[in-house]
């Protein structure tokens, strides 16, 4: 699997921002770029076990998985489900991995005429739960994925995500999610460079669904982003108009839940080049103290089997505006370098357990 390469197949993919720092060095996207990069590039393996979000994001801020979350292939076994619906006064319909659009599909107008909770799962670590918005009070949905949530947390449930997922229209064809999902993570298992960050009084914000990947441990201030355009332009916002020292840790979720896990490596590919226009704009607004690194959790080649993540290298892009040159990166054996990195800048320790050297010095 190669999520770029297999976008860069398209003949979609014009990223000239992404290009000059140095993305087709790394990946080797036939043919090479020509491009002297003026960013450090580079990639990272993953050491957990796992290839989910949860896991991906733990370990670039230090944390590493020795076990995979559980999935559940053949949907929720009877006990939690009896357990849950006790729990909440309700029924649950559908309990079988499904896509996320097909399920509002298939089982929305049941949902709306009995009150049934949509409980599905996917290829992930992910327990969902759908509610319509027009029908079902949002609070109530919430309630009950924070239900779940407790619900699932013996080890062989302990899913990575209880995720509420709202959606709104009145009969098949019509029914369309909503932007009011919200992610029930669990807290990591053990501190973070977040943590070190904010303990040592430096700001941590959260662009993105950031906050509820970390279940708040560590963040000072949060920003909900609507699409991944949306998110850069918090991003810009923040950049331009926030003076903050620390962290600002964004996710951009659209490449993943509109074009991914959908297998559709066009929409994938056009994501891509809107997330560099993007790029663009935000570089313009970096200080000369700023340091700017781009990297993801896991891979999601559009054109593989299934609709799961796949576990890849991701890139390793490092930009300031103090940067003399660019280059080359060494690969890594973990994504912790980028918390350790993080910690280094600020001279702040890393929390005992955690995993990652600093690689600050070899672009400093």
């Amino acid at each position: 699997s190669d999520t770029l390469l297999s976008c860069a197949k398209t003949g979609l993919l014009h990223v000239p921002n992404l290009e000059k720092m140095g993305l087709f060095q790394i990946d080797g996207v036939s043919p090479a770029s020509s491009v002297n990069p003026f960013a450090a590039y580079g990639r990272m393996a993953e050491a957990s076990k796992g290839k989910d979000t949860t896991t991906g994001h733990w370990e670039l801020a230090g944390v590493r998985l020795d076990r995979a979350f559980p999935v559940f292939p053949n949907g929720f076994p009877p006990e939690v489900i009896g357990a849950f619906e006790r729990k909440t006064g309700r029924g649950a319909i559908c309990n079988r991995p499904y896509s996320g659009t097909e399920v509002i599909r298939d089982y929305g107008e049941e949902h709306r005429r009995t009150g049934a909770y949509i409980v599905y799962t996917s290829a992930d670590s992910v327990m969902q739960i759908c509610g319509n918005e027009e029908t079902f009070d949002l609070a109530n949905l919430y309630r009950c994925c924070e239900i779940a949530r407790e619900l699932t947390m013996k080890d062989e449930w302990r899913v990575g995500r209880v995720i509420a997922r709202p959606y709104v229209g009145k009969k098949k064809g019509e029914f369309k999610r909503t932007s009011n999902r919200h992610d029930y993570a669990l807290k990591p298992t053990g501190k973070t460079a977040l943590d070190a960050l904010k303990e040592k009084g430096y700001d941590v914000i959260s662009v993105g669904k950031i906050r509820d990947i970390f279940d708040g441990e560590g963040i000072t201030e949060a920003y909900k982003s609507k699409s991944s355009v949306h998110g850069m332009e918090q991003t810009i916002d923040i950049a331009k108009n926030e003076d903050f020292t620390g962290l600002c840790f964004i996710n951009l979720v659209d490449f993943d839940a509109l074009w991914g896990h959908r297998r559709n490596p066009e929409g994938y590919a056009k994501e891509v080049e809107n997330f560099d226009v993007k790029l663009g704009e935000l570089l313009q607004d970096l200080k000369e103290d700023d340091l700017l690194m781009i990297t993801a959790d896991h891979g999601n080649d559009p054109t593989w089997t299934g609709t799961d993540h796949t576990r890849e290298q991701v890139p390793l892009l490092v930009y300031s505006p103090s940067l003399k040159e660019g280059g080359k990166l060494p690969e890594t054996d973990t994504f912790g370098v980028i918390g350790a990195t993080v910690a280094d800048n600020f001279e702040v320790k890393m929390p005992e357990g955690t995993i990652g050297t600093s690689i600050l010095e070899q672009f400093k």
